[in-house]
């Protein structure tokens, strides 16, 4: 069954709605330019509710940073409480190294062959992790870093996931879309966050939410 994140999660409320309609994952944004970013503070507060209404069957916890440094992302994930931690920056196959396995790499490639380079790249250091991505393919756009709403192509996607072990595909994905998407490149996984919100980013439509897991994972 497909697993799903929802990521740029900033209320407890949404967070609920979203563990109640069976995310296998929820995304808080760490990075200070995101429309869905989150102080570290809010996060604890959030994750400490959350943790505390639903015990063991909390969905992993994952923090989003882009171009931070090891240090930081360690205090934050202490801080706030987090599992994992998705780098979605120009960060180094080093780096993910240096995250010791609690930390998985977010792409944008260009094109086809990019995306190919990108995986065998960050390859370097595998990640045995079965809870965690290998690698997470979002669309590429420039001077963005996820969560843009665009797609990226089905040629692309399946081309990574055959070389992937585990892949979340991102990028462009909604209600009604993603049950295709999942046939046509059959992830490991899948991520969203304009695609289930409504007028206001970083706050979740309940509807969307419940909409989008269900077509997930009825695939």
């Amino acid at each position: 069954m497909t697993i799903v994140k929802i990521c740029g999660i900033t209320t407890l409320e949404d967070a609920l709605v979203a563990a109640e309609a069976g995310a296998d994952m929820l995304g808080l944004n760490f990075f200070k330019k995101s429309a869905r970013y989150i102080e570290p503070a809010a996060a604890r507060e959030l994750t400490t509710a959350l943790r505390a209404q639903l015990g063991a069957a909390t969905p992993l916890l994952v923090g989003v940073f882009v171009n931070d440094i090891v240090s930081r992302i360690s205090v934050t994930m202490e801080q706030v409480g987090l599992n994992f931690a998705q780098l979605s920056g120009d960060e180094s196959f080093e780096m993910l190294r240096e995250m010791r396995g609690i930390a998985f790499k977010a792409i944008r490639p260009r094109s086809k062959a990019e995306a190919l380079d990108d995986v065998s790249y960050y390859g370097q250091f595998p990640l045995t992790n079965t809870r965690i991505p290998s690698i997470l393919l979002d669309a590429y756009k420039a001077g963005e870093f996820g969560g843009t709403g665009q797609s990226i192509a089905d040629e692309i996607a399946v081309a990574v996931n055959a070389i992937s072990t585990r892949l979340m595909l991102a990028g462009g994905l909604t209600p009604e879309n993603v049950g295709e998407r999942v046939k046509a490149v059959q992830p490991w996984g899948v991520d969203v966050a304009s695609g289930v919100e409504g007028d206001q980013p970083g706050r979740k439509d309940a509807a969307k939410v419940k909409a989008f897991i269900e077509a997930a994972k009825a695939t």
